[in-house]
């Protein structure tokens, strides 16, 4: 790749990237799956809403349950990605998935699923996704070429924000027309499509270092990495305290969209707002980044999607519909452009070898810190009403961009990661 002063990347790479080994069954077999994950998400809610009549706490703790294993599993699952063959680790966790999801559905069919139960095996379902999602952010880094890595992981954030446009509005039709357990086996068959596309990808040469050193030490080095570095490390410590804020929207949107008289098939409308906004702003990721800068462009998405759980937060029942839209649209673009940017600077920054820790680490503090966030949104909720928990998620996630924009990161580009490898 040649690079420039204003890190430009080629346009033409798409005819090379879905010719590359491999690359389009990834791509195909991640665009299953986050279709699943959209609908599962979606059904999850309703059915703790609808089936088993849960409340805001209630909701939370399950949601707890789910983020909970990257707190307790996350920083060593990283030495494990980084160990073993992440297109094994990738498969496994897709055969997991697929099967938890079918003992959901089935339990919920037949009437023997209680929250407890449910949370138990969404913790299950929690497990194999802290192995997946750091294999997953690894893997691509390894399968292409630098020149390519932009490029594959536009495409790929521009997949995942196609698939929350359908999966809500799937999850929203099947829930409204066929229930909650029935929508829930779709997110199973995605899974199990996954796997058997994953099994066509060729596993990608790479270096792994004897396994002489211990857990603690590779843990150390993992960690050290990501908060000891001069780019990564402001990036991370706001990207923990973003995540608190978007668990704590997260937890209550649905109940809040419930509770202002919207029903399922209007709040996957809602939600597919922000899969549709979300292919613009992938899309528009490396023209924007070219203008105001790599460090700009990912944080100001901290500011847009603060503002559009502020917005959310003043719908009114009469307008209900198009506000709650319009938010949902405005958080999706922010989320949508910061998306390929940051893992691309991320992964570039770091060598193939720690990769594996690099991710894990950062993924495991963000999504531990929802397994508490989670109910404390929900309790908060019933302190103080829905409106202002969704001001104050809005008013968190700004902080984090005011945050980066104070530090180095502001500066940081692509260059950096380039001069760095």
């Amino acid at each position: 790749m040649t690079k420039t002063s204003r890190d430009h990347f080629p346009r033409s790479t798409f005819p090379r990237l879905l010719g590359y080994p491999g690359f389009a069954a990834f791509w195909l077999a991640d665009s299953l799956s986050n279709v699943g994950i959209f609908v599962f998400t979606l059904s999850l809610q309703l059915l703790l809403i609808d089936v088993m009549s849960a409340g805001p706490l209630e909701i939370g703790w399950v949601r707890s349950a789910q983020w909970l294993p990257s707190l307790l599993f996350g920083l060593a699952a990283g030495v494990v990605i980084d160990r073993l063959p992440r297109k094994r680790l990738l498969i496994t966790a897709d055969l997991i998935s697929c099967a938890l999801l079918l003992l959901i559905a089935a339990l919920a069919m037949t009437g023997h699923l209680n929250p407890i139960l449910l949370a138990a095996l969404v913790f299950g379902l929690g497990t194999a996704a802290v192995f997946q999602g750091g294999a997953h952010q690894s893997f691509l880094a390894d399968m292409l070429p630098t020149e390519l890595l932009t490029a594959g992981n536009v495409k790929l954030s521009q997949t995942y924000t196609a698939a929350q446009t359908l999966g809500p509005l799937l999850g929203g039709l099947l829930v409204r027309t066929v229930g909650a357990p029935l929508a829930l086996l779709a997110n199973a068959l995605s899974y199990g499509a996954s796997a058997l596309l994953l099994m066509r990808v060729p596993q990608p040469t790479r270096h792994v270092p004897p396994q002489t050193r211990s857990l603690a030490v590779e843990l150390r080095e993992g960690i050290s990495w990501v908060y000891g570095h001069r780019l990564l490390a402001p990036y991370a410590w706001c990207l923990h305290l973003w995540f608190i804020g978007n668990a704590i929207a997260g937890t209550i949107f649905v109940f809040h969209a419930t509770s202002l008289g919207l029903n399922p098939a209007q709040i996957g409308l809602t939600l597919a707002c922000a899969g549709l906004a979300g292919i613009a702003g992938a899309a528009l990721a490396e023209p924007i980044s070219r203008r105001i800068g790599w460090g700009i462009a990912i944080l100001s998405a901290d500011f847009i999607t603060g503002a559009a759980w502020i917005l959310a937060a003043f719908s009114q029942m009469d307008f209900a519909l198009p506000i709650l839209c319009a938010a949902q649209f405005i958080y999706g673009f922010g989320l949508g452009m910061r998306g390929p940017l940051e893992m691309t600077l991320r992964n570039t920054l770091t060598p193939s070898a720690l990769r594996g820790r690099m991710n894990t680490t950062i993924r495991s503090i963000n999504w531990g810190l929802i397994a508490v966030a989670a109910p404390l949104g929900g309790w908060v909720a019933t302190r103080i009403g829905t409106g202002p928990t969704l001001s104050l998620a809005g008013a968190i996630m700004i902080g984090t961009g005011l945050a980066l924009l104070a530090s180095p990161f502001r500066g940081a580009s692509i260059s950096d990661a380039n001069s760095a490898g």
